[in-house]
Parts: structure tokens; sequence; C-alpha cells
């Protein structure tokens, strides 16, 4: 089973959420900037978004049951749906802040240790996001992967808070500080727009991204000649586990075992390209028209009356 495996690496993300919002939460403390807060908030949510992820994870690793019979794996689209609610719910909180902060400046103090500490934070999320990346890739988890893109968000939100409590410190401008803390905030109002997105696409059973559709197709086309074609070629994704169904037509004289070895060849091939998926092949006589009658998802009801 993979999921012992992703509970490990999100294990990992919650530990360098805590971690983090304890670093930030210090340099906040230690140099009063508004955009070091901000900061601190967003990871935050990361805290609750890797719990969730972790929760949906192991979730969307339990096998096929009676009530599932295609198993859990759409669970991890709520966790990346979840996370992306809880960045939006993050980017008002901190326009609230900065906003209060352009009407009432505030003089911001110790700024080199305050900075220093937020970069060692960054550095963590950077990390364990490139570990994220990988792992996601590697194991097809979308969870795995938003948490990943949520901590890179993370980083370069650091990295323009710093810039702005530099900034404040060299031009002696309070004003700079909370504009910064709104630019984090227009930030990751877009990316958790995104996942959110995301989360909405892979529910509603998206087609298999287009270099995954076009190896199909160049599998399935070596095959198409005059006696054998294929047609209603359907994809979709649930989390780390794809889809995929398709009708072989081929000549009505061929034995049930003859065009049942070339179903079995065209599945093993299809699974050499497209890992952890399932695979449905329907076998159908070519000279049949009503073979050509079911290329649209529901077939017309009339074409089988009277049969």
């Amino acid at each position: 089973m993979q999921t012992p495996s992703l509970q490990r690496f999100l294990w990992l993300s919650i530990a360098a959420a805590i971690a983090t919002i304890g670093l930030k939460s210090g340099a906040y403390w230690l140099t009063g900037s508004v955009g070091l807060l901000s900061d601190a908030l967003e990871s935050l949510v990361n805290l609750v978004a890797a719990l969730m992820a972790l929760f949906m994870v192991t979730l969307a690793g339990r096998p096929p049951d009676e009530e599932h019979s295609y198993g859990h794996t759409k669970a991890e689209y709520f966790s990346s749906g979840l996370e992306g609610a809880l960045i939006l719910v993050a980017a008002v909180t901190i326009c609230y802040t900065a906003i209060d902060r352009l009407r009432y400046p505030q003089a911001i103090e110790q700024v080199g240790l305050g900075a220093g500490v937020s970069a060692v934070a960054s550095l963590i999320n950077l990390g364990v996001a490139r570990v994220l990346f990988r792992a996601g890739r590697q194991h097809g988890s979308i969870a795995l992967e938003a948490d990943a893109h949520h901590l890179m968000t993370d980083v370069w939100t650091s990295a323009g808070v710093l810039i702005g409590v530099v900034a404040v410190s060299v031009t002696g401008l309070p004003w700079i500080d909370p504009i910064v803390a709104l630019g984090v905030a227009g930030n990751i109002v877009w990316t958790g727009f995104h996942l959110m997105r995301q989360s909405a696409l892979g529910l509603m059973d998206t087609a298999l991204p287009e270099a995954e559709r076009s190896a199909v197709q160049t599998i399935l086309d070596a095959y198409q000649d005059q006696e054998i074609e294929y047609h209603s070629l359907r994809t979709r994704q649930a989390g780390r586990r794809r889809f995929l169904s398709v009708h072989i037509l081929v000549p009505g004289a061929w034995t049930v075992q003859h065009g049942h070895n070339l179903l079995e060849e065209i599945e093993q091939r299809l699974r050499q390209v497209l890992p952890n998926s399932t695979i449905f092949t329907h076998l159908e006589p070519i000279e049949d028209p009503l073979s050509q009658a079911d290329r649209a998802l529901d077939r017309p009801v009339w074409d089988t009356v009277g049969e």
C-alpha cells in the first residue's frame, strides 16, 4: 500500500508547520512587523491543511468496500479544497490587520534578528516542499502536491515580507510593511483559488492530462487497421487512481478467446504508460451497426428495443 509512505511525508509537513509557526511568531514578537504576522498566520493554515491532508490520505488509502467499490481515492480532493478555503480565510485576516496598520503605523524593531529567524523558517518550508513535490509526483498524490504548492507559496510570501521589513528599516517609512502584507494576501488568494478549482475539477471527473491521453491514443492507434477499430475513449482521475474505458471493434467471426487475448494485450500496454489505473475495455463486432451507436455517453433506448 502507498498510504504509510504518504503518511510519513505528511507528518514531516506537520512538523515543519509547527516549527515555522514558532519561528515566525517569534520574528513578529521581535519586530512588530504586520508582514511577519501575516506570514505566521499562513503557517498556521499550513498546519491545519497538513492535518487535513493526513486524514484524507489515510482515508483515500482504504481498499474498496461494498459502498465504495471504486475505492476512496477522491478523498484527496477534499483536502486540497479545504486547504484552498483556509488560504482565503487567512488572506482576509491579513488584509484586515494590514489595513489597520496602515491607519495606525508602527515602527519595526530588531529587524536583523527578526529577519534571520523568518529566513530560517523559510528554508525549512523550502526543503519540505521539495520533498513533498517529489513524493507527490512519484505516488500520483494530489494532496501531497497541493501541500507542496502551499509551502512554496509560503516561501515566496516570506521572501516578500522580508523585503518589506528591510525596506522599512532602510527608508524609515512604516507604511511599506502593511503594503507588502496586502501584496502577500493577494498572492495567497490566487493560490487558494487555484487549489479549490483543482479540487472541483477532480470531483467533476475531468479527463486525464493531454500528455497521458496522447500516450493512450498512440497505443490504441497502433492496433487500428482494416480489421480493428476503437471508439468511446473516456478517461478520468480520482486522486491517485486513473480510470480509462474504451470500445474495441473486431471482426465478428473472431472467437471469444481471440478477442479476449487482444484486449488483455492492449490493457497490459496501457498499464505500462498509466500506472495505478483501472481499465475497462469493451469488445464489439465491427460489422454490426449497433457497435457504432454507443459513441455517446448515453446510448438511445430505441437502439436496443425489439432485439
